[in-house]
């Protein structure tokens, strides 16, 4: 292997064989250091063994083989010779890149935490607020303390009728804002004109404000409800491919094989629903992963619909690299790595198919 790749590049890159990758020296030291059992974990869940073959001339990085260990199903359906599928090398790649991530936490410098003083607010003349004992009330006699308790009796009599009043009047005035918020269109924040409700969650507006707003997009304006079939802008010349390795498990989801959603885009040029008409804009490959589990099947099938109505991708900036006119994705989160948790948009993570589940549902794609 002639190329040579610095540390300050790519930690991980695919070899040029199929079972070899192309890994940061420093990765994997981090990753084959005593003490850390992802590269166990990675053996027994897979069936493969990571071994070092090649080192770089300046240390910067290495090359590691995928070999399935002796005695696992791998091996004994004929994968000795370096026929690792493209999910399986794919599972290695995204297992360092999560490390990569924890060295780079580990390796910035510790956050300064702020000191907590005692807090110390200025005294107000009838002392609220003091940190010192309230002052020593005088001694009453007892006819004194007699006609204090007549007093503070008559105050009470004389500020409950009050009380009475004050919050009698609290309602009627809500009871007039409610009606006004009835007659006010939450668009123009003006009274309604041709007052239109929408049959299924109940909000009003004019007619004309809510024509408009649903020339852009067919969603109540107040709770996102979706009204009809909805459409994106997503490139018409994409693919969606899934795979399923039933011997890869997911974190969280044992039991279960896994569900590989492949997405293809060659490149193209903007047309007018994009932002930027003409202009072209390169193409791409995204995989993602789920649990083949019925939970999962049923999230499949709703990215697949997704996918149908052009919801999955847009084109636009990068959240990631910040490049212009390229294709990202459009709100509907998917799980791109197997490993690292959320913060690696990896798995484990319990409450990711319901939360995409309702992403979907916002856009209109449900389960039935």
């Amino acid at each position: 292997m002639g190329s040579q790749v610095s540390s300050d590049e790519m930690s991980v890159r695919a070899g040029q064989g199929s079972d070899e990758v192309l890994v940061s020296q420093a990765v994997w030291d981090y990753l084959a250091a005593a003490g850390r059992p992802w590269l166990v974990d990675f053996k027994d869940k897979q069936g493969l063994s990571a071994d070092i073959i090649r080192r770089g001339e300046r240390g910067g990085c290495c090359a590691v083989r995928l070999s399935p260990v002796e005695g696992s199903s791998r091996a004994r359906t004929g994968m000795m010779e370096g026929r690792v599928s493209p999910v399986t090398r794919k599972a290695f790649i995204d297992l360092c890149r999560c490390a990569r991530k924890e060295m780079t936490k580990q390796e910035a410098p510790p956050k300064r935490k702020r000191s907590l003083l005692p807090c110390m607010t200025a005294m107000e003349p009838d002392g609220e607020g003091s940190l010192l004992p309230p002052p020593p009330q005088p001694r009453r006699s007892q006819r004194q303390q007699q006609k204090y308790r007549k007093n503070a009796d008559m105050d009470t009599c004389v500020v409950l009728p009050m009380q009475h009043e004050a919050a009698a009047r609290t309602g009627a005035e809500l009871a007039i804002a409610r009606e006004e918020e009835s007659t006010v269109c939450s668009i123009c924040m003006g009274e309604m004109v041709e007052k239109t409700t929408l049959d299924k969650c109940g909000h009003s507006f004019c007619r004309s404000c809510l024509e408009q707003a649903f020339q852009v997009k067919k969603a109540c304006p107040v709770c996102r409800l979706v009204y009809g079939q909805l459409i994106g802008n997503q490139p018409a010349n994409g693919t969606m491919m899934v795979e399923r390795d039933p011997d890869l498990e997911l974190p969280g989801h044992e039991g279960y094989g896994c569900i590989c959603i492949i997405y293809s885009f060659p490149p193209g040029l903007q047309a007018q629903e994009h932002p930027n008409p003409g202009v072209r804009y390169p193409g791409t490959d995204r995989v993602a992963y789920l649990p083949d589990s019925p939970e999962g099947n049923r999230v499949l099938r709703m990215l697949r619909r997704a996918f149908e109505q052009r919801l999955i991708f847009t084109i636009g900036t990068s959240m990631t690299t910040g490049m212009h006119n390229v294709i990202t994705w459009n709100d509907i989160h998917h799980k791109t790595s197997i490993w690292g948790g959320p913060r690696c948009f990896g798995y484990p993570d319990p409450t990711y198919l319901v939360r995409v589940t309702e992403e979907l549902r916002e856009k209109g794609i449900t389960a039935d």
